[in-house]
Formats: C-alpha cells, sequence, structure tokens
C-alpha cells in the first residue's frame, strides 16, 4: 500500500467511526464490527486491532435487500447480546463442537431487517422480514466486499464467458490483484488475502432464493469511493428469477430461456441466507473452520438416521467401464454390473454407482431401464454380498418424475441417485435440490449432488444430502491437453489439490472422485479417455482419501487396475469415509497440505504439495498417550520419473513422539495409518 493509499484509507475510517451509530466485536474482542446506521444504506466494517492499524477486513460495505413495494427508511440497532451454542453433527469434519457469538439486530421500519454475528473466526449477517406481505418480490440485494488495499484475490470464475451464470461450478483459482480481477462472474467461495489475515466470503442456508456470483465493484463501488478511501472490491450479482426454459436434446438436461425482472419471489415473513466473511490468521486454520455449517438451519430429518450410510463407492464413468480379461464384453450391461459388485464385496466397499446409460439419457425417463440391464436382479445380487446401488441422473429428470422415482427404487432397494447437470444458481434451481432432498429423505434414499455449486447449508439441514461436486475433480484430467506454447498440462491439477481443501473446503463434502492408478509426472501427463492419467504421485492419490471431506467417495479407477495394485486398495479400503474430528496440523496455501484425522481412538493423516517437491515437518502433539501400530505409503526414490513408486512401511509408535520428517516428491504425497493398541 502506497502511503498516499494508506492516508486515504485511514481518512476513510476516521470518517466511519465519525458517522457510526453501532460498534461490537467478536467474543475475544479482537475483531470489531462498525454498522454505521445513521444513513439510509446499511453499511459495515470489520477490523482488527486500532483503525490507525491496516488490519481492515471489510471496508464500509453497503448491503440492502430491495423488495417491491417497500422503501428505504431509517435504521436503529440492538445492545449486543452474547450466545453460546453446541452442535452436533452428522457426516462431518467434526462430531460435535462448542461456539459462541455476539448477536446485534439491526431493525427498520420497513420490515426489513438484518442480523449480524461476529464469532472469533468471522462475521456473518443476514436479512430476515417480519411483513404479512402475502407475496413479495425481491427486486435485487446489495452486497459489497471491499478491501483497504489491493489485494490478492482467489477466484474461480465462470467457464461459460457467453452466459457465465448456467455452469458446473468446476474452475481453478485465478490469484490475482482485486484491480486486475476479469469482468466475469466468479462463485464463493473465494478468498482474499488481506495480509495479516484471510478473508473468505462464503453463503449459507441459501434456500428458496438464488446464490452470489462475484464481480468487480461496478458503479455502487465507484460510489464508495467518494467517501475520500482509496479500495479494491467486489460486488454480489445475483441470477434473475426464470421465466421459460428449453431443453438440451442428450440429456433432457433444462435451461433458462428468459428471465424476469426480479430475483425472488415468496409469501409471508422468513429469513435470508447468510453471508460471510471468514477470517483466519493462519491458513491451517481455514479448512477446519465451520462457519458455514454452524449457520445452516439444522436437520429437518427427525427420528431415526441410521439408513443415511456413508461409505466408498466402485465407479464405472471416470474409468469408461474399462475392464479387461473378462469373459464378457465390458459396458454398461449386466454382466459389467455383477463384476463391479464383486469387486465391491471383495474389498469391502459399501456401494457401486450404476453412471449415465443404465437409462436412455434422451429420453428425460428415468423410469424405463435399458434393455441390457435386469435392475431388480442386480439389487437383490448386491444386496446378498452387501453392497448397494445408486443410480445416476439428471436433477430436472429426477425432479420431473420424482414422487415415482421415489417410490419405485426405494421399494426395488435402491440406496440413493447420484443427480447431476444442474448448472444453475437461481431461485427455482435453489429450489428443486430442496425439494429432491425432502422427498428422497422420506423414502430413505441418500444423494451424492453432482454439476452444482458448493454445498452451501443442505449437508445439515438434509444430511442424506452427502456430497457435493462444485470442485474441478478428477474427470478434468481426461480432457486436460498440454499447452502448445509452454508444453505443460493446461490446468495445474497439483497446484490446485493444495488450494481448494483451503477454501472449497470450508463449505463442506466434496465429490472429487480420486483413486487413480495410472500416476504421471509432469512430463508423463497425457490427456487419456479409456485409461485416464492423473498428475502426480500415487501417494498423492492416496492422500485424497484423507484430506478430503467426503463421506460418499469414490475409487474412480477400474477394478482390473486396483487388483493388480492390491496393496494400495487395500489400504484405501480400510480408510473410514467420516471422523470424529479433523485437525490441519501443518500446510500453506498453494503450496502443501497435512491433514490429520481420528476416528475412535486412530489417527489417519494425508499431505500433498504441489508440483514443487519439499521436506515436511509432522507434528504428532495430537496424539493420545500410548503405542499405535503405524502404516505409511510414501513417495518412493524413485517416483519424480516414475509417479507410481511408493514406498510402504510398518511400524509401532509410542506417544508422545517427536515430529517427524517427511519428504514429498513432485506432485507428491504422504499417508499414515495409526491405530491406537
Amino acid at each position: 500500500m502506497t502511503i498516499r493509499n494508506l492516508l486515504c484509507a485511514l481518512c476513510l475510517l476516521c470518517a466511519l467511526c465519525a458517522r457510526s451509530q453501532t460498534e461490537f466485536t467478536s467474543p475475544d474482542g479482537k475483531l470489531k464490527v462498525i454498522i454505521n446506521t445513521k444513513a439510509k444504506e446499511l453499511t459495515y466494517t470489520v477490523y482488527e486491532g486500532e483503525l490507525k492499524d491496516r488490519n481492515v477486513y471489510a471496508l464500509d460495505n453497503a448491503i440492502a435487500l430491495n423488495i417491491e413495494g417497500m422503501g428505504k427508511s431509517q435504521y436503529t440497532a440492538s445492545a449486543p447480546k452474547r450466545i453460546k451454542e453446541h452442535f452436533e453433527a452428522v457426516n462431518y469434519k467434526l462430531t460435535s463442537f462448542d461456539d459462541e457469538y455476539n448477536q446485534i439486530i439491526v431493525k427498520n421500519k420497513n420490515g426489513i431487517h438484518v442480523e449480524f454475528r461476529a464469532y472469533n473466526s468471522g462475521v456473518a449477517y443476514r436479512f430476515f422480514t417480519t411483513s404479512t406481505k402475502k407475496e413479495w418480490k425481491v427486486l435485487s440485494e446489495v452486497a459489497e466486499f471491499n478491501f483497504a488495499d489491493d489485494h490478492i484475490a482467489y477466484l474461480p470464475y465462470s467457464t461459460n464467458t457467453k452466459n457465465p451464470k448456467a455452469m458446473a461450478f468446476q474452475a481453478t483459482y485465478d490469484a490475482v490483484r482485486l484491480s486486475q480481477t476479469k469482468d466475469l462472474e466468479a462463485f464463493l467461495p473465494a478468498t482474499i488475502d488481506c495480509g495479516k489475515a484471510k478473508v473468505t466470503i462464503m453463503e449459507t442456508d441459501v434456500e428458496n432464493y438464488p446464490g452470489i456470483f462475484l464481480l468487480p465493484g461496478g458503479d455502487r463501488y465507484k460510489k464508495v469511493k467518494r467517501l475520500g478511501g482509496t479500495m479494491e472490491g467486489l460486488r454480489a450479482d445475483f441470477a434473475p428469477y426464470p421465466k421459460t426454459f428449453d431443453y438440451y436434446p442428450w440429456r433432457k438436461q433444462k435451461y433458462v430461456t428468459a428471465t424476469e425482472a426480479y430475483i425472488a419471489k415468496g409469501t409471508a415473513a422468513r429469513t435470508f441466507p447468510w453471508r460471510i466473511l471468514a477470517i483466519t490468521h493462519d491458513d491451517t486454520e481455514m479448512p477446519t473452520n465451520t462457519l458455514a455449517y454452524q449457520l445452516s438451519s439444522p436437520s429437518r430429518i427427525k427420528g431415526d438416521i441410521s439408513w443415511i450410510r456413508p461409505g466408498k463407492v466402485a465407479w464405472d464413468w471416470w474409468n469408461d467401464w474399462n475392464i479387461k480379461g473378462v469373459p464378457f464384453r465390458a459396458g454398461i450391461n449386466q454382466d459389467t454390473y455383477k463384476y463391479y459388485i464383486d469387486f465391491a464385496a471383495k474389498n469391502h466397499l459399501e456401494y457401486i454407482i450404476l453412471d449415465e446409460g443404465w437409462y436412455t439419457p434422451k429420453s428425460g425417463d428415468m423410469l424405463t431401464v435399458i434393455p441390457d440391464i435386469n435392475l431388480p436382479e442386480l439389487v437383490q445380487y448386491g444386496r446378498q454380498k452387501n453392497v448397494g446401488i445408486i443410480l445416476w441422473t439428471v436433477f430436472n429428470v429426477l425432479d420431473a418424475q420424482l414422487d415415482e422415482a421415489c417410490e419405485k427404487y426405494a421399494a426395488m432397494g435402491i440406496k440413493g441417485f447420484k443427480v447431476d447437470f444442474l448448472d444453475r444458481y437461481d431461485q427455482e434451481g435453489v429450489d428443486m435440490i430442496y425439494r429432491i432432498a425432502r422427498r428422497c429423505a422420506q423414502s430413505q434414499l441418500v444423494l451424492d449432488y453432482h454439476g452444482i455449486f458448493a454445498p452451501q447449508g443442505i449437508t445439515r439441514t438434509w444430511p442424506n444430502v452427502l456430497n457435493f461436486e462444485a470442485v474441478f475433480g478428477m474427470e478434468e484430467v481426461k480432457w486436460t491437453e498440454r499447452d502448445k506454447q509452454t508444453g505443460q498440462p493446461s490446468k495445474d491439477m497439483p497446484l490446485y489439490d493444495v488450494t481448494f481443501p483451503y477454501i472449497r473446503g470450508m463449505v463442506g463434502s466434496v465429490d472429487f472422485t480420486p483413486g487413480g492408478m495410472r500416476n504421471a509426472t509432469k512430463a508423463d501427463f497425457q490427456p487419456v479417455n479409456n485409461n485416464p492419467m492423473t498428475m502426480g504421485t500415487r501417494c498423492h492419490q492416496l492422500a485424497c482419501y484423507i484430506i478430503h471431506e467426503s463421506p460418499l467417495t469414490m475409487l474412480a479407477d477400474n477394478p482390473t487396475a486396483y487388483m493388480k495394485e492390491q496393496e494400495c486398495t487395500d489400504f484405501i479400503a480400510s480408510l473410514p469415509t467420516v471422523y470424529d474430528e479433523m485437525r490441519c496440523v501443518s500446510g500453506k496455501l498453494g503450496e502443501y497440505i497435512v491433514i490429520a484425522r481420528r476416528k475412535g481412538q486412530d489417527w489417519y493423516i494425508g499431505a500433498q504439495t504441489n508440483w514443487t517437491p519439499r521436506t515436511v515437518t509432522l507434528p504428532l502433539d495430537f496424539l493420545s498417550q500410548g503405542t499405535y501400530e503405524v502404516t505409511t505409503f510414501a513417495d518412493g526414490v524413485n517416483a519424480q520419473h516414475d509417479a507410481t513408486d511408493y514406498q510402504r512401511h510398518t511400524t509401532t509408535l509410542t506417544a508422545p513422539s517427536q515430529p517427524l520428517s517427511i519428504q514429498l516428491s513432485s506432485g507428491g504425497g504422504y499417508v499414515m495409518k495409526m491405530i491406537r493398541k
């Protein structure tokens, strides 16, 4: 920051202090929030320390909810209130935890009010209405994210430049200065590096409402500049309410062709989604942040939930049904899926998925199975071997046949659906995923949401939704070409792998689909469809199963490959998919990550690096005193030439123990399983 910019920002902050009517802090007193309620435009600032310092994490952010027929009026703020909470979580990174926050309610005579909360780990707000008006329309919402300097922003941009709001929410992160951000929609979560701390913009409890896209500040942002400060920022943008639709013929996928002049509609009083600024002073605090979960609505599934069964899945699509050494033609047919069931049973995997092709996609009819598959027979075959079946479908196809599909397939013994290709974030699309989750819960069906935005709260509200995609996952390597000018892969997966757990991992589970056995160095990698490679080492792949929060995780490669690599397959099969505790014991965003997870008295550790080989110190001070049987998989001494090279070791370790030094090859990884004796 230049001296001139710093002075301008300080002048602005002093002006804010003079104009401000309300200030409150986080429970530990470190984060401070100024809410300006004197002007008709409500703004807030978040900082740490003193106003003269540079530790400003939100600078005069304007917020507004513009509901048709409700004019602007004066805001008044309540006194702060301290609230403590206890959480019992289902299929989450922690089984239980406590937190507290300070709360202020800002009321408006027009019936549009705001609740602010300050936690030790961040700040959140949401609008709520008390109007009894039967029907209303939200014309627009203002949500600014302004900063006191030209910080680095980590933004995942839309991959659809022609229609940016219609996409699969799968993109790597651009790390650029705020002043250099593209005039293109980015999606959440996104992180801003403010120096002393990182601010991650998230939202949660996104129900019956569209989600946030981010754009550069724009016209409203320029108006804020007139207050005297030099700022850089982002603003929220929202998909309008859909008006008309059409269908892509191949999968009968529904898409929006025209929109209304408003973003949402509804009836009666309600609360709106939470807008969250998670503030983390060390990168290791990012993957363990719980704000997105605790600000979501509690579970609506009453009674016994033992039928919500997490587990591992033998998956067909990534490996292109490519098994060999069998007396039948592999493909989407009865013999192939019986083979997958046999493989799953032998390796104690809970599920197989029948991905696209078990019904004719272009028909839009998931009630009619193709002739090559006898689904009731497959279900019975799997039941005998304790392997459940999950069926792939398209969101709007399931939605159109929701009652019939749930009744038919639940009665048959199907365990759930993998639902794909939503590619929207408007109110009607959000309503669809809640409607599907609610109806599937009634029939005790689990869900894996694919081709969708990040899990903004629904995995707590409807815990039968086990996984979300919204990640640049393993499928992307099947078509990642090498750049013709640099000769390097056009997408850097190892870099992404040590970036998204810090950012995307903050909001919930991922359907990354790991487990590739054909591992490649940067020099050797090529895109292959039938026998796809992975970027990085074998141990990099193994570490995904510990680093990722993924209650329903895939074994993406084919049974033939896994049977040739039984030692690695046995290790993957032995891992839990849901743990009791999670810690990020070491790491730096974009460089490397080390995650430790506890199940009962046992610990599981996974580490990954980008393409830079490195030595990482692994502290073991989290272990309870005692003796552990230890199994490790480490990059082999020749992994820089052959990425499949690894070394497996077994030993015993007595805690407390000194830190370990682990070597990570280029694109490398490391895993450790510690079983308490």
